[in-house]
C-alpha cells in the first residue's frame, strides 16, 4: 500500500473507475447514480476551495471548473491527452515511432480506395466505437454517404489476437502493468465486431513468446519515455495486435488517461497481495506519479483472472443475471442506455478464455446465462 500525502477525492459518474483502491482518511469518491456525468457531479457539487480532484477522463470544460472553484486537478492535461489520443494527430506525434504501427494513411473517407477488407479509425473512439472493420463496397459507400469529408486513418485488416496494458508514467522511470489478451467483439456481449468487451489476464503467456512479450514492453517503454517530458504522469493505456501471419506485434491505439481495465487489474494485485506477494497495485502506481510520492516496490504480477461486459444492444437493454452473483461472478450494473456503451461487467478471479476467440468453461457458463436471459 502507499500512503497519500494529502487528500484526493475521485469524481466520476461509474463508481467502479475509482474502485482502484478501497476509500481511507487521504482518498475518498465521489458519484452519484450512475446518470449524472463527472462534470454534472462537479458542478453540483460543494467540495471546498483547493480540493485535490482526480477525474477519469479529463477534458477542456472540467479543467475550465476546476480552475474557477480553485480546485487542484491532477489529471494530465486535456490538449496533450487529445493530441496523443487522436488517430490523427497521434501520427504526427509519434515521429519515428510510428514504425510501431501497422501501414497505414491518413485521408477523408470519400477518397477511400483500399482493397477489402480493412480498418477505418476516426480521430476518436471509445472500447473500439471508432474502429470500422471494413469487407465490401456497400459498407463503405454508406460511410461516405455519412461521413464524406470526415478525416480517417486506415490499415489493413491484421489477423490476429488483441492485446492490451496499463502502464503508469513517473517522473523519474516508467513502470509497466501486466499484459492481458483483449476480449473483442463477441456476441451476445456486443454487436459491433471491434469492440472490446473485456480482458483475460490468464491467456497472454499461452500466446504470445517471451521474444513477444519483450518486443510488448520494449513498445509500452518507448511510448511512456516520449509522454514523459511532455509532462505526462499516472497511467496511460496500450492496445497491442499479434499479426499471425508476419508474427510480428503492431501498436493499435495509445489510450491517453486511465484505461478502464485499471481497477480490476488493480483488485487483482491487492488480492495476491493479501497472499503474501510483495508490491504495489497498478492503481496505486497511478496515485503515486500524481502526486509525486518517491516508490521502491514494484509492480504486482498477476496471471489470472478477468471481466467482460455486457453491452447495450439492440437486443439487449436491462438484464439481471442473478444466477451469475450467485455462482461467484462479481457483477455489476451500469445505468447506461447508449447503444454499445457499458450495461454489465462481469468478473471472475479465474480466466474465462481457452484461447483466442474461445471462452473455456466459465467464459461458456456467462456467455450461456446471458443467451438464455435475452430468449
Amino acid at each position: 500500500m502507499i500512503v497519500l500525502p494529502y487528500m484526493i477525492i475521485y469524481v466520476t459518474k461509474d463508481r467502479e473507475r475509482a474502485e482502484g483502491m478501497p476509500e481511507n482518511e487521504r482518498y475518498s469518491i465521489l458519484s452519484g447514480d450512475g446518470t449524472e456525468s463527472t462534470l454534472e457531479l462537479l458542478q453540483n457539487s460543494n467540495l471546498p476551495k483547493d480540493s485535490n480532484i482526480l477525474v477519469f477522463k479529463n477534458s477542456i470544460q472540467i479543467e475550465k471548473l476546476c480552475r474557477e472553484k480553485k480546485w487542484r486537478l491532477l489529471n494530465p492535461s486535456a490538449i496533450l491527452s487529445e493530441k496523443i489520443e487522436n488517430k490523427i494527430t497521434q501520427t504526427e506525434w509519434l515521429g519515428d515511432l510510428t514504425n510501431f504501427l501497422p501501414e497505414h494513411s491518413i485521408t477523408i473517407t470519400k477518397n477511400i480506395n483500399e482493397k477489402y477488407p480493412f480498418i477505418i479509425q476516426w480521430a476518436h473512439s471509445h472500447t473500439g466505437d471508432g474502429t470500422l472493420y471494413i469487407q465490401r463496397e456497400n459498407e463503405l459507400q454508406e460511410i461516405i454517404r455519412k461521413f464524406p469529408e470526415r478525416e480517417v486513418r486506415l490499415t489493413k485488416y491484421i489477423k490476429g489476437p488483441m492485446f492490451t496494458m496499463n502502464i503508469v508514467v513517473r517522473k523519474d522511470d516508467i513502470l509497466l502493468g501486466n499484459i492481458s489478451y483483449q476480449i473483442t467483439g463477441i456476441s451476445p456481449f456486443t454487436e459491433n465486431p471491434m469492440s472490446t468487451i473485456g480482458n483475460d489476464w490468464s491467456l497472454p503467456h499461452s500466446i504470445l513468446s517471451k521474444n513477444h512479450i519483450k518486443e510488448f514492453n520494449n513498445i509500452a517503454l518507448t511510448i511512456g519515455k516520449k509522454m514523459q517530458p511532455e509532462g505526462w504522469k499516472g497511467l496511460f493505456g496500450i492496445d497491442v495486435i499479434y499479426d499471425e501471419e508476419r508474427d510480428k506485434l503492431f501498436l493499435i491505439e495509445i489510450n491517453a488517461r486511465q484505461p478502464a481495465s485499471a481497477t480490476y487489474e488493480s483488485q487483482l494485485q491487492a488480492e495476491a497481495r493479501g497472499k503474501g506477494v510483495s508490491g504495489i497495485t497498478i492503481f496505486e502506481a497511478h496515485l503515486s506519479a500524481l502526486t509525486n510520492q518517491p516508490i521502491s516496490s514494484k509492480i504486482i504480477e498477476i496471471n489470472d483472472g478477468a471481466q467482460i461486459i455486457q453491452r447495450v444492444t439492440s437486443k439487449i437493454t436491462d438484464i439481471e443475471p442473478v444466477d451469475l452473483a450467485n455462482a461467484g461472478y462479481k457483477v455489476i450494473k451500469y445505468m447506461n442506455t447508449k447503444l454499445n456503451s457499458d450495461l454489465l461487467r462481469i468478473q471472475s478471479k479465474l480466466g474465462i478464455m481457452e484461447s483466442h476467440d474461445k471462452f473455456n468453461k466459465r467464459g461458456k457458463e456467462i456467455e450461456e446465462q446471458v443467451e438464455e436471459l435475452v430468449k
